[in-house]
């Protein structure tokens, strides 16, 4: 037995990086709560950090290496990864090799991936996941700032009197900072504006929604800054002293949004909403605006991130308390790969390739004279490149390409034809069957770095777990196969602090203050300090002052020291709604999903709110295409198509509808939202349109249903259409099919384990149109169950699912119960939970509602739901409102 302890880490989930206490007890069992001295966070977590504690097995974990699917040792993988990369350079050129990385890695991990591809294999073709998310607000940045730089900082959020959430549902992506933006507000009494075509959960709580059509951000923004200019609240003196092409970006926003009424018109709004935001924005100093992946996944979003930050630079109101333009990330360290240079048209450390002094300098630093000359390839064009043959070896880190790229069809067929495939990872996925080696990457909880979140603030990660069989930390793996590339000497670190010290170091080179971001400071940390590091923003230069909120009194980061306005022009999406596609497709994150699943998909508490692919439509939209709640869809674009059950929602908009972007083929047969989604991506940041494609829906003409129970980790094949989600004890498995029933129930049999006869329930009916069946084990008790039927006429299951969990030997009433799917003791059923933090659902809110609890706090005072995160306040003000309803009719 070991003792107990308690480390500091912090979350891998979204950029807020929260800090997160993870105690691990004497047994080696592992509980998680809040750090309430991380000022990220303040001891708060959402309702997947609140779980991190339940991902922590190693149920699919990946152990060991693999050539060509069989085990193999470390030195035969590492040898021939690099044999691989060394050969293609040898060949064909150092851009005939690419690395794809993630917003997952670490600092550390990030550093060496960039140092290798960029100054030692002499490539730009280092790209990274965040380029789908965060990209255009980097662009942005760099435009408009000269450097990729978020002004301000959380704190501001609590100072702010009016904060703008535009293309971000914060109340699910980043719940812990929404939670201080509504404390804020009933302290000081802030006012909040949602920019948003959904009427999201973020919404339920706004002191004004505006709905507008997709795309048409910048239109809004043109406007708000032509009013600003025309109703003299603009600020003459920050625009004199620190900005220069007011005059060309005022005038092209004039023309293109010349009034209220052609704004209004031209995002589908009302006029009066309209002046409404505009009167607000014009009146109120302390305002920040917020913006995340509903702004930076589009055709245009670089433009969207520029209008945004035109309209506060007009106004002087950045870089002070309670104001500015604010870029929340969605990754944990999608910050700390823009600041190593994890994207393809960067360098190192905010140096781009733009400048032959900036090459010059990194190379000497990193004594690395075939460094890359040049930016490389961009997310979709990488893709690309690997599909036509220039890209001969490829490198996956941390990521799922398979799903998550847009046009996913052609990615997957990229990978297979590609000569070489390695991949780095912690479990398998869609994009792990494309690889010839495979190697086992530590986990959240094995990892010992550095990320920096959306305010940055850099904070630690920390190990308090061992790494499980073989498993490596991606440096390590990373610094292996450089070795034996020929790059030993420039890899030899022995810890992830040396790392950090040279990146920090690298930071603060020759820079004399001409970029802000600067680790001077902390370039000399020795392992202990780095072992201790608490969380710190940067910039943190190795003399001065240090900085906190930066660009209040100017001095940006460009040549002469002005920040720039930039013009820009409302442009339609990449693709338009038409009699072939009618409808406009919106993807995004659910409340308690984090990317492709691969961590929060095997916790039940995560899966029970939202357990199977769903696409929600408008109640009008449903019927036009005579569909109804839980039909099947099949949904097509020009690039792919879908199946997902239909979700009818009044809080739809008509013409439009919404699919997650979470499910991948380890959870469902073709959900992937990536299958549908466009590849034209924005000029300035390669950044794809995720957000908006158009879509066709037609109803599938399903001739059954089914459900599986199980303990066993399937991957069913043969099916129309399949998903599952983890329950305690197993998983349930969502079954359909467009054959007869009888023919469905010849199908879901063979999903049956080998049973010995005695140990076998079945029941099918006379008309051999349903069909059940139950397994018992050894010990008596219930090993699955399976139900068929026709469509909607499929029983209960939760008494069933609840048997799999308790593994108790079954009672003679029990065992006669089974094919019933009925208790035979009365169980209340909880209902679809509402609140993961707490395990609450819909039934038992509906009770406590009948029971008098009729407001958030009551029901919060009784249940606890909605207490923590508050991302399901939303859901159970619907409760609430829906049972008064009830009551006055």
């Amino acid at each position: 037995m070991q003792e107990a302890r308690e480390v500091r880490t912090t979350c891998p989930y979204c950029g807020v990086g929260c800090g997160v206490l993870a105690e691990v007890a004497a047994d080696g069992t592992t509980t998680v709560r809040g750090d309430p001295d991380h000022p990220a966070n303040f001891g708060k977590l959402c309702s997947k950090g609140s779980a991190l504690g339940e991902t922590l097995g190693l149920e699919g974990r990946l152990l060991r290496p693999e050539i060509l699917g069989k085990p193999a040792s470390w030195d035969d993988a590492f040898d021939l990864v690099a044999k691989k990369f060394s050969q293609a350079v040898a060949e064909h050129g150092p851009d005939s090799v690419a690395f794809y990385v993630s917003g997952q890695l670490l600092t550390e991990d990030y550093y060496a991936a960039n140092k290798l591809m960029k100054g030692f294999i002499g490539s730009g073709n280092i790209d990274t996941n965040s380029r789908l998310c965060m990209a255009s607000s980097v662009a942005g940045h760099r435009r408009a700032f000269g450097e990729d730089i978020v002004p301000g900082v959380y704190e501001d959020f609590e100072r702010a009197d009016l904060i703008v959430l535009t293309g971000s549902n914060t109340a699910w992506c980043h719940p812990v900072l929404y939670q201080r933006m509504l404390a804020a507000r009933s302290a000081r009494g802030s006012r909040i504006v949602v920019i948003d075509p959904r009427n999201t959960a973020t919404v339920d709580e706004c002191d004004l929604h505006l709905a507008l059509d997709p795309g048409t951000d910048v239109l809004l923004f043109n406007g708000l800054l032509a009013h600003l200019a025309q109703a003299g609240k603009t600020d003459a003196g920050f625009i004199r002293d620190h900005t220069t092409g007011f005059d060309a970006a005022a005038s092209l926003a004039g023309a293109d949004a010349p009034s209220i009424a052609r704004v209004a018109k031209g995002c589908g709004l009302a006029a009066a909403d309209v002046q409404a935001f505009y009167d607000l924005f014009a009146e109120t100093e302390r305002t920040v605006t917020v913006y995340s992946q509903g702004v930076n996944q589009s055709a245009h979003g670089t433009d969207k991130v520029n209008a945004i930050i035109n309209c506060h630079l007009a106004t002087g109101s950045i870089g002070k308390p309670g104001m500015g333009p604010f870029s929340v990330t969605g990754q944990p360290n999608a910050m700390g790969g823009r600041e190593v240079g994890g994207l393809a048209n960067q360098l190192a450390a905010h140096m781009d390739f733009g400048d032959e002094a900036n090459i010059d300098r990194v190379s000497r630093f990193w004594n690395a004279p075939n460094i890359a000359r040049r930016g490389g390839l961009k997310a979709v064009d990488m893709f690309q490149a690997v599909a036509d043959g220039r890209i001969k070896a490829l490198w996956v880190m941390g990521t799922n390409p398979a799903v998550s790229m847009p046009d996913a069809s052609r990615v997957r067929a990229a990978l297979s034809k590609c000569d070489f495939v390695a991949v780095s990872d912690v479990t398998r996925t869609d994009t792990t069957r494309y690889a010839d080696v495979l190697l086992p990457a530590a986990a959240w909880g094995e990892k010992d770095g550095t990320v920096t979140n959306s305010e940055r603030r850099l904070s630690r990660q920390r190990p308090f777990l061992p790494p499980p069989g073989d498993a490596k930390a991606d440096w390590r793996i990373i610094c292996e196969v450089a070795a034996r590339m020929g790059f030993g000497e420039a890899f030899a670190y022995r810890t992830p602090a040396a790392i950090f010290r040279e990146h920090a170091s690298l930071s603060a080179f020759e820079n004399d203050g001409k970029r802000l971001f600067d680790l001077g400071r902390v370039a000399d940390l020795s392992d202990e300090d780095y072992s201790v590091f608490a969380p710190r923003h940067w910039p943190a230069p190795e003399r001065g002052e240090q900085q906190i909120r930066l660009f209040a009194e100017g001095g940006f980061p460009t040549p002469d020291g002005r920040a720039r306005f930039v013009p820009v022009r409302q442009e339609a999406t990449a693709f338009t709604v038409d009699a072939d596609y009618p409808l406009a497709l919106n993807t995004g994150r659910l409340r308690d999903q984090w990317h492709t699943m691969t961590r929060t998909g095997n916790v039940p508490r995560l899966m029970a709110n939202a357990p199977e692919p769903a696409v929600d439509l408008h109640p009008a939209d449903a019927a036009a295409y005579r569909l109804k709640d839980g039909d099947l869809a099949h949904l097509s674009t020009r690039f792919g198509f879908v199946r997902a059950k239909v979700r009818v929602a009044d809080a739809q908009r008509r013409g439009q509808a919404f699919m997650s972007m979470h499910w991948s083929g380890q959870f469902a047969a073709r959900a992937a939202a990536g299958l549908l989604s466009s590849p034209v991506t924005d000029p300035h940041s390669g950044q794809p349109e995720l957000k908006h494609v158009p879509v066709r829906i037609v109803r599938e003409n399903t001739g059954w249903a089914g459900v599986l129970i199980t303990r066993r980790d399937l991957r069913p094949i043969g099916f129309v259409h399949w998903s599952r989600h983890a329950v305690e004890g197993g998983w349930v498995y969502e079954l359909t099919g467009t054959e007869p029933p009888d023919q469905g129930i010849l199908l879901a049999r063979k999903l049956l384990g080998a049973q010995r006869r005695d140990q076998l329930l079945e029941y099918t009916d006379r008309r051999g149109l349903a069909y059940r069946a139950a397994a018992i084990d050894e010990g008596g008790a219930m090993a699955e169950a399976l139900l068929v039927a026709a469509p909607d006429q499929l029983p209960m299951r939760d008494w069933l699912v609840s048997l799999l969990a308790t593994r108790q030997p079954l009672l003679a009433a029990d065992r006669h119960a089974l094919l019933s799917g009925r208790s035979p003791v009365p169980m209340p059923a909880i209902g679809r939970v509402v609140c993961a933090c707490f395990h609450v659902g819909a039934n038992q809110l509906a009770s406590a509602v009948a029971a008098g609890c009729d407001s958030l706090e009551a029901i919060g005072s009784t249940l606890r739901a909605g207490t923590n995160c508050g991302s399901c306040r939303s859901e159970i003000r619907a409760i609430i409102d829906s049972s008064r309803v009830q009551a006055a009719e």
